[in-house]
């Protein structure tokens, strides 16, 4: 069993990200035990939390987990500057960074066949614009249309979503997804 510690802005970020952790790891072949660390505030608690956190394994001396996954939106900062911000120098651990661009909310319109398996019928891929709770209004519109109603905003059918995702297909259309993911596989496969 590998132990993986997230670090995560929001719920969405846990469901997205953990479901797809899990998934891929199963598709590997890999026994994961999810470490969640939840942040509020945006990406500057997470890191905050995240070197409070090696910090205290260090003076502990570990146990250390197999991997460390940060996640926070772009936030319209673009992937390279986000990923600067997120970075921790020295971990004692692999550390990978999932980091929507511009937002979490946008991984799940990516594939609207996913969405169609899901509601019973599809949706468009979203336009990459940097725009404050865009994508937020697009996933409830998009569930509404379908005539579900989204009680928490649509989080609360992320995992189904993306249970149904073809991964491949989602990669292709988005950079900051198909980012994490190939370095959730490589590292995956080199365990």
């Amino acid at each position: 069993m590998r132990e993986v510690a997230i670090f995560v802005e929001d719920y969405a970020h846990e469901q997205v990200i953990g479901t797809l952790v899990e998934r891929i790891a199963a598709e590997c072949n890999i026994r994961v035990r999810l470490d969640w660390h939840n942040a509020v505030r945006g990406h500057g608690e997470v890191v905050a939390q995240l070197r409070n956190y090696l910090r205290d394994l260090r003076h502990q001396g570990g146990p250390w987990p197999d991997l460390i996954i940060i996640a926070a939106d772009a936030n319209c900062k673009g992937l390279n500057e986000r990923g600067r911000e997120m970075s921790v120098a020295d971990a004692p651990a692999p550390m990978l960074l999932a980091i929507p661009d511009p937002h979490i909310e946008r991984w799940l319109l990516l594939d609207g066949a996913a969405f169609k398996a899901v509601f019973g019928t599809g949706c468009e891929a979203p336009d990459q614009k940097c725009d404050r709770g865009r994508y937020k209004h697009i996933l409830i519109e998009a569930i509404l249309a379908t005539g579900h109603m989204p009680n928490l905003g649509g989080i609360e059918h992320a995992k189904d979503i993306v249970l149904q995702m073809d991964i491949q297909r989602a990669a292709r259309a988005d950079r900051s997804f198909q980012r994490f993911v190939e370095e959730l596989f490589n590292t995956f496969r080199q365990w």
